[in-house]
């Protein structure tokens, strides 16, 4: 089941059988439910007295040929239900029904085990079944870059020729992105498609995604793991989707022990508890529930031509900057300026502006302010603007941002507000608003360009009001 792509399988002794290409496969290591009666069964019967927890099914013809592969959470459920009325009559399977002579099993761990097994069988027997119950679809994979400092998981129906290790084919698109969801909670790997480099510095001002936020991430896109640990952790995930379970298990407990016998307590307690998640991975129900779309990746260089296509520019927005206001309770009000370069944070470039002309919450008038100070200074010191300015908000907040323009007698960069209830980009002189894909890359960009300018503005206006307070009580002490 697994490559350095030049065959997509060359080692399947881990497996508790030996199957090869259309011939039978070795009896002793699978279930056979009652061994006495085993042969005087039908294969109908036979599933009767299959273990109930998951697992892999292989059907055989008259020949002893397996012809088909399959996984199940519940073995005797799953593979009873080819033994029905209703499986001889559907036309996906009513051919295979009439071919099964013989049936048996090999009981896993879990549902991740049973999903991986079914891969690496299918690979190897290659039944004839397997494919043409799956309507000539290209079967997925599971794929891992091989050629980074920072190697990723990937899914994939197109795998690479070169440059990456492929597990499969999995005959479940949906289940296959669960199970690498469900991995990456033990594994910690990375999934998104950036190109981190070990000494490049500008992951250092990069902002990691939610897997980081939840630890299904290291994060080496902000340099909080080095390159030779995160190989050790993909070494191991190999090594559990090779089948070497045990061994693996053994492995970190070695490293568990020495780990803490260095005094290197929170990395014994992080690898005791990867353990405990691996001796524990005993999933049941539908493994496509555990597949996380909505994840917040970003593409800095798809982000940037996205936007660069939706908003019909002729160059690429390489310099973004974004502004957000925020107040509380008609109190301190404070205005942020994030800037991304290339589609990166550029911390450097971040400014803060406490409102000056403004009393209560007028978000409009705030944002006039921000932009007249922002664009008068950049004028008068003669500095380039940005290629894209992203203003939080609707239509309003866009219309007066661009009044402030005209006003200040400006040609004002290409400027777009983002709505944070629908996601919707206005443009100036568009009636109607862009809806794009939750997926699009674009997208994702300004979300995140958007987020971060209004995470910049609630920390200053926390700054300002814990000084508030601090000033408030050392009054009060002197007095």
């Amino acid at each position: 089941m697994t490559t350095d792509n030049s065959d997509l399988h060359k080692d399947a002794t881990d497996l508790p059988l030996h199957a090869e290409s259309q011939t039978t496969t070795d009896a002793g290591a699978i279930g056979k439910g009652d061994s006495e009666a085993g042969s005087q069964l039908t294969p109908g019967e036979k599933v009767r007295t299959f273990p109930t927890g998951p697992g892999v099914y292989l059907m055989k013809d008259r020949e002893a040929r397996v012809i088909y592969v399959g996984k199940a959470v519940n073995l005797r459920s799953r593979a009873g239900s080819y033994f029905t009325r209703a499986a001889e009559i559907e036309r996906r399977t009513a051919d295979l029904v009439t071919e099964i002579a013989d049936i048996d099993f090999i009981e896993t761990d879990s549902e991740v085990d049973a999903l991986l097994m079914e891969a690496r069988l299918i690979k190897d027997i290659q039944p004839k079944f397997n494919s043409l119950l799956k309507d000539d679809k290209t079967f997925p994979y599971l794929q891992i870059t091989t050629r980074e400092d920072f190697p990723r998981v990937e899914f994939t129906r197109q795998p690479q020729s070169k440059g990456v290790r492929l597990y499969g084919p999995f005959t479940s698109a949906g289940q296959l992105r669960g199970t690498i969801a469900v991995l990456q909670k033990i594994f910690r790997f990375r999934t998104c498609s950036l190109d981190i480099e070990e000494n490049d510095e500008r992951w250092r001002w990069f902002r990691p995604c939610l897997l980081a936020s939840i630890n299904q991430c290291t994060a080496p896109c902000n340099v909080q793991i080095s390159k030779e640990e995160y190989r050790n952790d993909m070494r191991r995930l190999r090594m559990f989707l090779d089948g070497k379970k045990d061994r693996l298990l053994k492995d970190m407990e070695k490293d568990m022990q020495l780990a803490s016998k260095n005094l290197l307590f929170e990395k014994a307690a992080r690898i005791r508890d990867d353990i405990q998640s691996l001796k524990t991975l005993n999933l049941r129900g539908n493994l496509e529930d555990h597949a996380q779309p909505e994840v917040f990746y970003v593409d800095p260089k798809k982000g940037v031509a996205g936007l660069k296509q939706v908003l019909k520019m002729s160059t690429l927005p390489r310099r973004i900057e974004g502004i957000d206001i925020a107040h509380l309770q008609g109190g301190e009000t404070v205005a942020s300026l994030v800037q991304f370069i290339d589609g990166l944070p550029f911390k450097h470039g971040y400014k803060r502006y406490k409102i000056k002309s403004v009393e209560g919450i007028d978000d409009f008038a705030s944002m006039r302010e921000v932009v007249t100070r922002r664009f008068r200074r950049l004028q008068q010191e003669g500095e380039a603007f940005p290629d894209l300015l992203l203003i939080d908000g609707g239509k309003g907040q866009l219309n007066a941002v661009m009044e402030t323009f005209a006003d200040l007698q400006i040609s004002p960069p290409m400027t777009i507000s983002l709505a944070k209830r629908e996601e919707e980009i206005y443009v100036p002189g568009q009636a109607e608003p862009h809806r794009l894909s939750r997926h699009a890359y674009a997208l994702r960009l300004l979300q995140y360009i958007r987020d971060e300018s209004h995470r910049f503005a609630q920390h200053y206006h926390h700054m300002l009001r814990k000084k508030a307070t601090f000033d408030g009580i050392k009054k009060n002490r002197k007095a």
